[in-house]
């Protein structure tokens, strides 16, 4: 026996041996686009139940060992159907198909300032788009731009059509009246700013007479900086109860905003260029005259009609609209995009250059933008990602919007008949308009009015496992955001300009603005198991702190020396500094509690205390409680094509600070007898000035058919501010005139519906659509002032109105006998979108976005400017058949009733159109031996057609910017703009 000892031993190594290699099993292949069939680099590959896992190539190809002779393999990838396939010793290769995702159910939603959840068991109503739904369309000016039309719950206004973006969002309805209506953006942890800084131009419009200038100058919103193509995903939190998380950062909702991250694997390069143009997407058209028109028209005048024969005769009748708005500017995107990296270091470059005209010569867009986010993984313990962005943008946007001199293109336009010779001589020398303040031609060519910023966002998120077991871990969260801009406004208005020469006799204003935000916040957060993981806990508890300082310095220089331009070129110089510094400390706690997927609970609490706030040391608090039940999950569910019934339910809080400064009492410097000294204001500081606070109450619905094939998401809410901050009068006794109060409350109730589905997915043709539907309406229901106008331009012409029981947005104005009545209302009776994306054998793809939004109202200044004009296009028909032309009817109600001016701005919008064409990959790998990885062509348009009965250039306007209520105010704005695209896409 001993003999064979050796023998036997090595047999059993061998038999040992064998038994190994057999319960192993090696499986690879490649993982395509089920609809295009082009390789998915980055899919992550594991086996169920294991942490044995890898990920796909940059062809797509994968290989992985089951460490048992069978097991389960599942591919899943960012934006697509993860699947789950069941492999056997048989099974050595397989290749794998993955779907896009046709609804948003499998990604994850914040929840906390540390935590997210499936969307799946998120009991608030968030609205998100993703990378396809923002930028695979058509390629968008700006981030704003991008938005359009697109967020369920939110209705998206554009101050004008003006190169370099700037809109109004109120997010479920108006949250303030006279503090911050504009929502908080996020992006990957920094707090970025939003504001919209005046070039100071109301020294040369008179804008603002009595009104604030910084919303009438026609300033971009900041938000404008980020570069669309670098967003993955974008969150909205509409309403306290989801963003009662940021305290009072949230009056008026949360904009979180995701950028792109790398993948590990091979390093993927792509190059994108698109080349296009823009022209105007709709002009009013003028008046033709004759001799008799010119007549009737300038009575005094008799010799205008020889002027106007002469240039009849000449062949100089001129379309001044069009010569002033008809540039069909060329539109130049370049991108470059760089990802990849190991199993531990992901990291992703973009780049973007980017040149666009404007509809008016001399005006248009230029950014550069470059993006570095890195992701590593130091040890299983520690892991940080790094966001960082630097973005330089320039912005010429003419002279447009409100103007109380007459001097900007569209009013100066307005009284401007064809026959006005207004074009520069041999000598290079501009006529004086007679029919205007200005010669909107040489103004547009001999003026400048720019915008531009150097900016800088870095974020950095330090995660730290602190502690870990099969039931329960710990990890801290330690987050720092910086946004720091510099933003140089330019507006120069030299002295041989018509209205210069009889005014400021040349001026030049110039702005230097400083801008730091810094955020830092640490939490810990703790999940915890029981039963088998039928029960889970996460707890999150953590301290925020953020700084906020921004310092503008505005300098406006007149009576320039010759063509001088510098500031100290001048003889007289006035100089104005704002400091808003602020600083909040905050702490938070929350806790989630989800049972088997099937109840889902949350409650926690934001503390916040500011040096805006009345008492500074004050802690003010926000609680939050949901709740959402997954009926289709429980055991006695049995109807297998409802696969999600999600019954859910928030509330939660918010806060709102009052405008800066507004607790001090700040005195006004003064010139007496050539000694400086202050002079009390007309406003009184209130040392008992409270925050507004938001409560909101959500309540939905989701429904998910056929897994998921067809979705409906319903919500109501309720959502009520209190503690209006208003602006009181005050008696003259006391010395002031009026002061800030909190004097009232708001409630906005609201519907939204959202329907997801898959018409079609057959494998020559797969069709994705959404179609939405929401509704706001808004309701003072206390008001502890007497009521008062808002905005607009007084019961002559319209002007919106606050008073107890009414619309927060209702327009009010004179009406014959019947004296001051409701005319209108500024929100929508309703707003829909129909959002599509086809598949058409594989490789050709094409998509729309259809935009409609019924009611709400304009007050229109742009149509009354043309009628006094006698340019309007239409002022010598006569509609109704009385005998009286259409500019006779609307000028003679003016001082009589202010209802020609209120009009209806109802429309349905083709917000964006995309054809394209992806190679197949089978083609490009036999041409260009794997050195190509995909090539992408196509074409895209931007607002191609607009219907509505809307008598002025876009329904879309917002002269008055973006704060408070006064939108939809329209004022011979910058018309908006058609934009057409050519694309080609290269990747390596």
């Amino acid at each position: 026996m001993k003999k064979h000892y050796p023998l036997k031993l090595l047999a059993l190594l061998f038999w040992f041996m064998s038994v190994t290699v057999y319960g192993q099993t090696t499986v690879s292949g490649k993982v395509t686009d089920a609809g295009s069939g082009m390789a998915l680099p980055g899919v992550a590959v594991v086996v169920v139940g294991t942490t044995t896992g890898t990920s796909t190539d940059v062809e797509g190809n994968y290989s992985i060992t089951l460490p048992t002779a069978q097991g389960r393999l599942t591919f899943s990838f960012l934006g697509y159907e993860s699947r789950t396939i069941s492999v056997t010793p048989a099974v050595t290769t397989l290749d794998v198909q993955l779907t896009e995702k046709t609804t948003s159910l499998s990604e994850v939603v914040v929840t906390g300032l540390a935590t997210t959840v499936k969307r799946t068991n998120a009991a608030n109503a968030v609205s998100t788009l993703n990378t396809r739904e923002l930028t695979g369309t058509t390629s968008p000016q700006t981030m704003d731009a991008a938005i359009s039309g697109k967020l369920v719950g939110a209705n998206v206004v554009a101050n004008s059509g003006a190169p370099g973006g700037g809109i109004a969002m109120r997010l479920r309805g108006v949250t303030s009246v006279f503090g911050n209506a504009q929502p908080l953006y996020v992006i990957d942890g920094i707090i970025v700013d939003n504001s919209s800084i005046s070039g100071g131009l109301n020294v040369v419009t008179a804008a603002a007479n009595q009104g604030n200038a910084s919303n009438q100058d026609n300033a971009s919103n900041r938000i404008a900086d980020i570069n669309p193509d670098d967003i993955e995903t974008i969150e909205v939190l509409k309403g306290a109860s989801a963003a009662a998380i940021y305290g009072s950062l949230a009056a008026a909702g949360v904009v979180i905003i995701t950028t792109k991250r790398g993948a590990s694997g091979k390093t993927l390069v792509d190059i994108s260029q698109d080349v296009g143009f823009t022209e105007a997407a709709h002009l009013l058209g003028v008046r033709t005259f004759t001799e008799e028109r010119v007549r009737s028209t300038y009575k005094d005048r008799p010799d205008l009609v020889e002027q106007f024969i002469a240039a009849r005769d000449a062949g100089r009748l001129i379309d001044y609209e069009k010569e002033l708005y008809g540039n069909k500017g060329m539109l130049y995107n370049t991108r470059l995009n760089v990802s990849g990296g190991s199993e531990r270091t992901q990291f992703y470059v973009g780049g973007l250059i980017q040149d666009e005209e404007g509809i008016v010569k001399r005006t248009g867009y230029e950014k550069k933008s470059l993006r570095f986010n890195l992701d590593h993984e130091i040890s299983e313990r520690f892991n940080f990602s790094l966001s960082t962005n630097y973005v330089n943008s320039i912005a010429r946007r003419g002279l447009t919007n409100n103007d109380n001199a007459g001097v900007s293109f569209g009013v100066a336009l307005s009284s401007t008949p064809s026959f006005a010779d207004l074009f520069r001589d041999e000598s290079g020398l501009y006529p004086d308009n007679p029919f205007a303040a200005s010669n909107f031609l040489q103004t547009r060519d001999l003026m400048t009015n720019e915008e531009n910023v150097d900016r800088f966002l870095g974020g950095l998120t330090l995660n730290t496992n602190l502690y870990n077991t099969d039931r329960s871990s710990t990890k801290l969260v330690i987050r720092a955001g910086l946004d720091f801009y510099n933003l140089k406004t330019v507006a120069i208005f030299p002295r041989i300009l018509q209205f210069e020469r009889n005014g400021n006799q040349g001026t030049s204003i110039q702005g230097n603005n400083y801008n730091l935000n810094t955020n830092f916040a640490a939490f810990l957060v703790n999940n915890l198991s029981f039963n088998d993981d039928n029960l889970n806990f996460t707890t999150t508890i953590g301290a925020t702190r953020e700084n906020f300082n921004q310092d503008q310095v505005l300098t406006i220089a007149t009576q320039l020396i010759g063509s001088q331009t510098n500031l100290d070129q001048s003889s007289a110089v006035t100089v104005d500094q704002t400091q808003l510094p602020v600083r909040n400390k905050g702490l938070f706690f929350q806790e989630e509690v989800n049972f088997r997927d099937r109840i889902i609970a949350t409650a926690g609490l934001r503390l916040d205390k500011s040096s805006n706030n009345a008492d500074v040391n004050e802690f003010v608090a926000f609680p939050k409680f949901s709740l959402a039940v997954n009926l289709a999950n429980f055991d006695f569910w049995t109807k297998e094509s409802v696969n999600m019934l999600k019954l859910r339910a928030a509330y939660g809080e918010a806060g709102g600070f009052p405008p800066f400064g507004a607790k001090y009492t700040s005195f006004s410097p003064f010139n007496i007898g050539g000694s400086p000294g202050i002079i009390v204001p007309i406003q009184r500081g209130n040392a008992d000035i409270k925050q507004e606070r938001q409560k909101e109450f959500e309540t939905g619905l989701d429904i998910g058919i056929l897994e998921d094939k067809v979705i409906l998401e319903a919500t109501y809410y309720v959502k009520t501010v209190s503690d209006l901050i208003l602006v009181q009068n005050v008696p003259g006794s006391s010395g002031f005139s009026t002061r800030v109060v909190n004097g009232g409350e708001l409630r906005n109730r609201g519907v939204e519906l959202a329907l997801s589905a898959t018409p079609f997915d057959l494998p020559g043709f797969k069709w994705n659509s959404r179609t939405s539907y929401w509704v706001n309406n808004s309701e003072i229901t206390e008001l502890d002032v007497p009521p008062f106008p808002l905005g607009g331009f007084g019961n002559t012409l319209g002007t919106f109105f606050i008073e107890k029981g009414k619309s927060a947005t209702q327009i009010k104005g004179i009406k014959g006998d019947e004296g001051v009545v409701v005319l209108g209302d500024a929100a929508p009776d309703f707003q829909m979108n129909f959002q599509n994306f086809f598949t058409i054998k594989d490789n050709l793809t094409l998509s729309f976005l259809l935009h409609w939004k019924q009611g709400g109202d304009n007050i229109n200044l742009t149509q009354l400017l043309t009628d006094l004009g006698g340019t309007s296009f239409d002022y010598d028909d006569d509609d109704d058949g009385d005998g009286v032309s259409n500019a006779a009817e609307r000028t003679g109600a003016l001082g009589v009733s202010a209802e020609p001016f209120v009009q209806e701005a109802s429309y349905l919008r083709l917000r964006e159109l995309g054809l394209y064409y992806t190679f197949p990959t089978a083609l490009l790998e036999g041409a260009f031996k794997g050195v190509v990885r995909q090539i992408r062509i196509g074409a895209s348009a931007t607002n191609l057609f607009t219907i509505t009965e809307y008598d002025g250039y876009d329904p879309e306007v917002s002269n008055f910017g973006g704060n408070g209520l006064s939108t939809g105010v329209d004022v011979t704005p910058f018309p908006s703009s058609k934009r057409y695209f050519l694309h080609f896409t290269i990747g390596f």
